[in-house]
């Protein structure tokens, strides 16, 4: 059961992560695609908290909870934790390289200051009853 609880964490960080970093992509696309909806108040206001969610982490030096969950679920399931934070873990696996934590700041960083340029670049629009 907790291994399927810290894979169950580990598709919902992946989630998390595709949002965050796909959601920019779209709505940096949205004049193309025409898809309005990626104007939406409460789409935008919620890919915008997230972000910011992911840099108070990184200036503050906090884990990630759902790191923090997985690793416990991991560890209760008889196998190790992630040494380093989730995306640490992931790039290095994917891409056989391993930053330096400050180098995750600057970039969570210079990604958000991309999310609030896509705002003001792509303003949401509240609906009007």
């Amino acid at each position: 059961m907790n291994m399927f609880l810290a894979d169950l964490i580990l598709v919902t960080h992946a989630l998390f992560v595709a949002f965050v970093v796909l959601g920019l992509v779209v709505v940096l696309l949205e004049r193309q695609l025409h898809w309005h909806w990626l104007r939406n108040w409460w789409f935008r206001l919620s890919h915008l908290l997230a972000i910011i969610i992911v840099i108070a982490e990184a200036w503050f030096g906090l884990a990630c909870p759902l790191t923090e969950w997985e690793n416990r679920a991991r560890v209760a399931a008889g196998e190790s934790g992630y040494a380093t934070s989730f995306i640490q873990h992931w790039l290095r696996e994917l891409l056989f390289y391993d930053f330096e934590p400050w180098i995750f700041t600057v970039a969570y960083t210079a990604f958000g200051i991309l999310v609030l340029i896509a705002w003001l670049l792509v303003p949401p629009e509240r609906r009007r009853d």
